[in-house]
């Protein structure tokens, strides 16, 4: 039977259903004690959160990419300015701003994939995993920002409140890695 439930009792423990870019903000501010993110949410976000475990599945990049046939393709020597679409306007505007570029950062939250292809942006900064969905709608990636896999995360107070309860569950999934 399916369930619109959002919170879960298991044994001890409570479990909650939250959207992926949600998962930081519930643990920082001590909703959840433990989550689990990609580093791209978890970079996006910069909540100081304990990080102990790389869970290594999820794997992906957080890249640039251009349209195939643009009239200037990607060049970081040649650019001054740039106009980009993305889900991850902070980590767009770091990585541009380091190399002396001002991005026009126009953030989106679904199909951004469509932003070059309709004028809205000369380029888009996504998760990609095999390049599919890029290649299907006339995008190449021209550059990778950040690697990326689900990570677990910890509340840096429960971490001192709840330790033995926590340190517990961290050894136990380092078994399974």
């Amino acid at each position: 039977k399916e369930s619109r439930k959002l919170i879960f009792q298991f044994e001890n423990f409570k479990f909650i259903l939250v959207k992926p870019m949600d998962v930081p903000t519930y643990v920082y501010y001590g909703s959840a004690d433990i989550g689990i993110a990609g580093k791209d949410v978890i970079e996006e976000k910069r909540y100081e959160l304990y990080e102990p475990l790389d869970l290594k599945f999820g794997k992906c990049r957080l890249s640039v990419a251009e349209p195939e046939n643009i009239a200037e393709p990607y060049d970081l020597e040649k650019l001054s300015f740039i106009r980009v679409a993305t889900k991850y306007p902070r980590i767009t505007d770091s990585y541009f701003r380091s190399r002396g570029i001002h991005p026009e950062i126009i953030t989106l939250y679904g199909s951004v994939e469509l932003a070059p292809l309709v004028g809205l942006s000369d380029r888009i900064i996504d998760l990609v995993q095999t390049g599919s969905t890029l290649r299907a709608n006339g995008l190449r990636e021209v550059d990778v920002i950040l690697e990326t896999t689900a990570r677990l995360i910890v509340n840096r107070a429960s971490l001192k409140t709840k330790y033995s309860l926590i340190k517990n569950v961290i050894e136990k999934l380092k078994r399974q890695i």
